[in-house]
């Protein structure tokens, strides 16, 4: 792989200012942002004045730690725009989830939100190996979510061509990769196996293609996909962080001279991370949730968003903002089977050590003889197919699962291609336990 590493004098002064820099900097947008929110969002503002707290009560970053949490359903009992801290008619774009579970969760930007957006798309790319003049083939979806457009604007901020193809149409993507010969790739890492598959489908070489880097996010995976990506197709994968709701893509990024965990920009994002039953700040370096405020948003201030991300926070090294550890899971994607916390990720980290097995899964929840079980349903590799190495992968799968996880569950390993692909976040649990 090529050495994309930016030399220090295509950074940003911020980058690498002193912690004290970052700090004042950060306090002062801090208060800003405290006051904005609780003169201009009736909602923010009786949570804070429930706490017993006023923006004036912050006088050191510390000072965060009283104020009240922001949750999902903060946002969905405002829908649509009750977060909104502007006139509507500052607003530039409004963007929203899916709402899969209940109302969606609409988010608004004005065009300094947008602008800023740019920016820290575009420190991103930039910190993965992008430069001015590179094409990036951008395969994360467009529309309400973020991801598509967030890549999209952070490309051209940066003097990149934006290819923007969208998720889906596998096939045209190989094609377009192979005719427009992109640099840079950005999609979901499962969404990016998917194209892996196909490259090698058409019985065409993804390591002789032109891709040199990619950008990686809007799910948890492990480095072993990171693996599986860079081998496969003799690139760098970057880890991306970022979610709607404190801006979307974005927030962090890994830096592709040490890929050590995302950077955060805490310049825009102040970080914390609290214990996720008791909500209490825990020291840099415990694991815990992830919890977010937005410095410099004007449409919807953010603050202390529980994303119910897994991580920790980490000194900088690339750069001199912290660092987060890769997302190892969700809260509320946890399963606790038998009394056991198990994590999609944890699964996929066994399958990766079967030689037989590929990354594509799904886990089955059912539930049987009044205890629940738990399926894995994984494809085989095409070179390990037959239906007797489909037992032996299985057999392997259920004794890692076991020894290192600590719970028995089932083993179905699958034809290539059983699986159904996803074109954007992978959907790793199916639940076919009985509703209460």
């Amino acid at each position: 792989m090529l050495d994309l590493a930016p030399r220090r004098s295509e950074l940003e002064a911020i980058e690498l200012a002193s912690r004290d820099e970052i700090a004042a900097l950060q306090l002062s947008r801090l208060q800003h942002t405290l006051r904005h929110a609780y003169e201009n969002v009736p909602h923010t503002r009786a949570k804070f004045e429930a706490a017993g707290v006023h923006p004036g009560d912050c006088r050191t970053l510390g000072d965060l730690s009283k104020f009240p949490f922001t949750t999902k359903t903060d946002l969905r009992d405002t829908y649509p725009f009750g977060m909104v801290a502007v006139p509507h008619d500052r607003l530039a774009r409004v963007h929203a989830s899916s709402g899969t579970t209940g109302r969606p969760t609409v988010v608004a930007y004005t065009q300094a939100d947008i602008d800023m957006w740019a920016d820290v798309m575009a420190r991103s790319i930039r910190a993965a190996g992008g430069r001015r003049g590179m094409k990036v083939h951008i395969a994360f979806g467009y529309g309400l979510f973020t991801g598509g457009l967030g890549a999209h604007y952070g490309a051209e901020r940066l003097g990149c061509a934006a290819i923007p193809i969208s998720g889906g149409m596998t096939e045209r993507q190989v094609q377009l990769i192979h005719d427009f010969k992109p640099e840079i790739l950005m999609a979901t890492p499962s969404y990016t196996l998917a194209i892996l598959d196909e490259f090698r489908r058409a019985n065409v070489d993804p390591r002789d293609c032109s891709l040199k880097t990619g950008l990686f996010g809007a799910e948890p995976w492990t480095n072993g996909i990171r693996a599986e990506i860079e081998q496969g197709f003799d690139m760098h994968a970057i880890d991306l962080y970022g979610l709607s709701e404190v801006i979307g893509p974005g927030v962090s990024c890994e830096c592709v001279e040490t890929k050590d965990g995302p950077h955060i920009w805490e310049d825009h994002f102040y970080p914390e991370i609290v214990h996720p039953e008791t909500g209490k700040v825990l020291p840099d370096g415990e694991a815990g949730e992830l919890v977010f405020t937005s410095l410099t948003k004007e449409a919807m201030p953010i603050i202390r968003y529980r994303t119910r991300d897994l991580s920790r926070l980490l000194p900088g090294t690339a750069r001199s903002m912290r660092r987060m550890e890769r997302i190892t899971g969700r809260s509320d994607d946890m399963i606790i089977l038998r009394g056991v916390n198990v994590f999609p990720s944890q699964v996929e980290e066994q399958i990766l050590k079967c030689p037989g097995l590929s990354p594509h899964f799904l886990l089955e929840l059912t539930h049987r003889e009044r205890m629940d079980a738990m399926t894995v349903v994984v494809e085989a590799r095409p070179h390990a197919a037959e239906e007797a190495q489909r037992a032996v992968g299985a057999r392997e799968l259920a004794h890692h699962v076991k020894s290192v996880i600590g719970v028995t569950v089932g083993v179905r390993v699958v034809e290539p291609g059983g699986v159904e692909r996803s074109q954007g976040k992978a959907r790793r649990i199916v639940d076919l336990r009985p509703k209460a």
